[in-house]
């Protein structure tokens, strides 16, 4: 096995924990919505993840575990994924917030600051904003 095989092993398995995650999200409240089923097809597109995968973790996405990222910048990636996700229906309530901060949390998010970014995150997704103005954002929010 070469170097670049391993490399295309781990980046695949992260893409398959993250996009798990994102799918615990989807089915939290036990079915999966068409606006979330759209963005399911999408994201797997973009994670390369094969249709086999894909069925594969609908029906058991606690086989992969969520794998954070070190870059924080990536981080923030992940959380706009996911605050998406528990926006897709553009319904915000406890439930929604509770589930982004659960994983936040398992992001690498700290737990004294979790519920700031949580609330920014998803106060960014009601204006509406691209992925690239979602980053910039989180990592400005303090300055």
């Amino acid at each position: 096995m070469s170097i670049s095989d391993l490399f295309d092993s781990g980046f695949k398995d992260r893409n398959k924990g993250h996009f798990s995650a994102i799918v615990r999200v989807a089915m939290e409240n036990g079915h999966i919505s068409p606006e979330e089923k759209a963005f399911l097809d999408k994201l797997a597109i973009q994670l390369d993840i094969s249709q086999e995968e894909y069925s594969e973790i609908l029906e058991n996405p606690y086989k992969y575990p969520i794998n954070p990222p070190h870059l924080h910048v990536q981080r923030l990636e992940r959380l706009y994924d996911l605050s998406r996700m528990v926006y897709a229906d553009h319904v915000l309530g406890p439930k929604q917030k509770e589930i982004l901060t659960r994983f936040a949390l398992a992001l690498g998010f700290t737990p004294g600051n979790v519920k700031y970014i949580v609330d920014k995150a998803l106060s960014l997704l009601v204006l509406g904003v691209e992925g690239d103005t979602f980053v910039y954002e989180m990592q400005h929010m303090n300055k």
